[in-house]
């Protein structure tokens, strides 16, 4: 199987991956993450007094958190101590058709439910990307009742060594191909993505060749078409005569936002800079950039046209540089089952900027999947609030973004469920919502 041609990807159902046997690499780090038992070993017979054994961990504890702020740079606040107890994220490599995936795992699958896996950007990894959103306080509600699985692209992850000279970098579809071996290693039944800007374009490519496999998305700054010629020549002239943290930050920042040099800029510049390897994040840079266009378009409209067969939520900042490419990406959705959503006062990265806001409508987007029912919402008595009256954000929030220049109602804009009674079902229409 590990001669997988890349013109596989390109068929409408390609092959999956094997599913391997009794892998002595999966016993040894992945068992439980997976579902399976880990290997029964004799008890200790003089066990530890408990009060040692406590001390010890504390002291382990501490150890574990000093050496991650210490190699992250500061990315992960004090906070951390609580929302993220050491121990509780297992990392594991995951060798792939197309080369090995690091991969970061918290919780085991639980029943039926899918995984929430993620894919960071160009520039970041699963921590830069990512760890203010999922550190915030409401997330930690919602992802106890998930397995979270965090994917970081060839040689992004932090403390990454470099890429041997020759390495030829993972096409976009090759990095898609790499995701069902992922799927299958850890026992996942399905799962539900959320991408920001490569990543997003990574896992739309994934849910377009192996639909079965993704339930819904979560796209963030997605941009669904290629570069032209004029843009790549562009391009590769910035490349000459600026650094690669300056070439790539204003892929993820506005030209506002570089301008003002934000702290989170600023952050940003410093982390790629320190703990992101120049040599692999150029290769992973250059191929992004040489991404063809996502062949999707609603149905009915291209004969054989492609298109998300799953509820997606597009989200995009109203200030980012991808708004042109989301609102596109929207364009060439299914009404039916797609939300979009730009948030104000976000810039280019609104799970860093606004992870509260995010965290919120990524609940209501379970919701309407038919997962998390009843959610504790802090603001409110602190008891479970039953789904189908968690609707304040689309009562208060929803506006059409483009009823202004649509007269004839041809397409419906907005669903909110104000008068349901009976929990939040799917999606109906195109929820297009500025918060």
């Amino acid at each position: 199987m590990a001669g997988l041609k890349e013109q596989q990807l390109t068929e409408e159902k390609p092959l999956l991956p094997e599913q391997r046997g009794a892998d002595s690499d999966m016993q040894d780090k992945g068992g439980e993450a997976s579902g399976g038992l880990p290997c029964p070993t004799a008890p200790p017979t003089n066990p530890p007094p408990p009060s040692r054994s406590a001390h010890r961990w504390h002291v382990i504890a501490r150890h574990w958190l000093r050496t991650t702020r210490s190699r992250a740079g500061g990315v992960i606040p004090e906070s951390c101590e609580q929302l993220m107890p050491p121990g509780d994220w297992k990392e594991h490599d995951v060798e792939t058709p197309y080369g090995m995936l690091h991969v970061v795992i918290r919780g085991a699958p639980k029943g039926n439910k899918p995984a929430i896996l993620t894919y960071h950007d160009v520039g970041l990894n699963h921590k830069l990307c990512f760890n203010s959103f999922f550190n915030n306080e409401d997330m930690q509600e919602i992802t106890k009742h998930f397995v979270v699985c965090h994917v970081d692209a060839p040689g992004q992850q932090i403390g990454a060594s470099q890429l041997p000279p020759g390495y030829q970098y993972p096409t976009m579809d090759q990095l898609a191909g790499m995701l069902p071996t992922v799927v299958q290693h850890f026992g996942f039944k399905s799962i539900v993505g959320i991408g920001v800007g490569a990543g997003a374009y990574i896992l739309a490519k994934f849910a377009l060749i192996f639909p079965d496999m993704v339930e819904g998305l979560v796209l963030l700054n997605i941009d669904p078409n290629g570069k032209g010629w004029i843009d790549w020549a562009a391009g590769k002239l910035t490349g000459l005569t600026s650094a690669l943290p300056d070439t790539v930050l204003p892929h993820l920042f506005s030209q506002e936002e570089l301008m003002n040099n934000t702290e989170l800029v600023q952050s940003c510049r410093q982390q790629i800079n320190n703990t992101v390897n120049q040599f692999n994040l150029q290769l992973f840079w250059n191929m992004y950039n040489s991404r063809r266009d996502l062949e999707m378009n609603r149905s009915g409209a291209v004969l054989n046209a492609k298109t998300l067969k799953c509820p997606a939520m597009l989200v995009v900042g109203d200030n980012a540089p991808a708004e042109e490419g989301v609102v596109e990406c929207n364009s060439k959705l299914d009404p039916t089952n797609t939300t979009f959503l730009k948030m104000a006062d976000s810039g280019g990265l609104p799970q860093l900027t606004q992870p509260g806001k995010l965290t919120e409508a990524f609940k209501y987007f379970l919701q309407g999947m038919g997962y998390i029912a009843y959610v504790k919402d802090r603001r409110l008595s602190g008891g479970p609030v039953p789904s189908a009256s968690m609707t304040r954000l689309a009562r208060s929030r929803t506006t059409s973004l483009t009823s202004a220049s649509s007269i004839d109602g041809s397409r419906p804009r907005a669903c909110t469920h104000s008068n349901s009674t009976e929990g939040v079902g799917p999606v109906t229409h195109t929820m297009e919502v500025s918060c």
